[in-house]
């Protein structure tokens, strides 16, 4: 085995390459590592804060979406009760007004019988003068007769 200068050199120039790498190089090689382990740790990290976020989130939209529904439901309740009221009070009011569309018609036909009745009094009243006239024809005088007919009239 011969051993000569050369391989001397060289393992002096690969002891001096070493320690030039590991004073200069190999420090920010390990710093640039630490910083990425470290960005990578907290993004991790963030990972699961977002995470524990979005189920908190899911949590408060199920929450909101419960109370949504519970508040769409109180509003369709509250509509159908207040359609059922003011068909009630439609149908109130339509009784009402049928009731006082009835009371003036039978207020009408009262009317228009008593109209009759006193026509018919009339009429009856001058078939029995006109009767009576033919009976009597020469002992009645209409102008003396007058307040007889007339008390006839009222009695029919």
């Amino acid at each position: 085995m011969n051993i000569n200068a050369t391989l001397f050199g060289e393992a002096i120039w690969f002891a001096v390459f070493i320690w030039i790498t590991l004073k200069y190089v190999w420090p920010p090689l390990q710093k640039a590592m630490a910083e990425r382990q470290k960005m990578i740790a907290e993004g991790l990290a963030a990972g699961e804060r977002a995470k524990k976020e979005l189920e908190l989130a899911g949590k408060r939209s199920a929450d909101s979406l419960r109370d949504a529904k519970a508040k769409a439901a109180e509003i369709i309740a509250a509509a159908e009760r207040r359609g059922v009221q003011m068909i009630e009070e439609a149908k109130q009011a339509a009784k009402v007004e049928a009731d006082k569309v009835v009371a003036s018609a039978k207020a009408e036909i009262a009317q228009q019988v008593e109209q009759a009745r006193a026509e018919l009094r009339s009429r009856v009243a001058d078939l029995a003068v006109a009767g009576a006239e033919r009976i009597l024809k020469r002992e009645v005088d209409a102008k003396v007769h007058a307040g007889m007919l007339a008390e006839l009239r009222k009695e029919l």
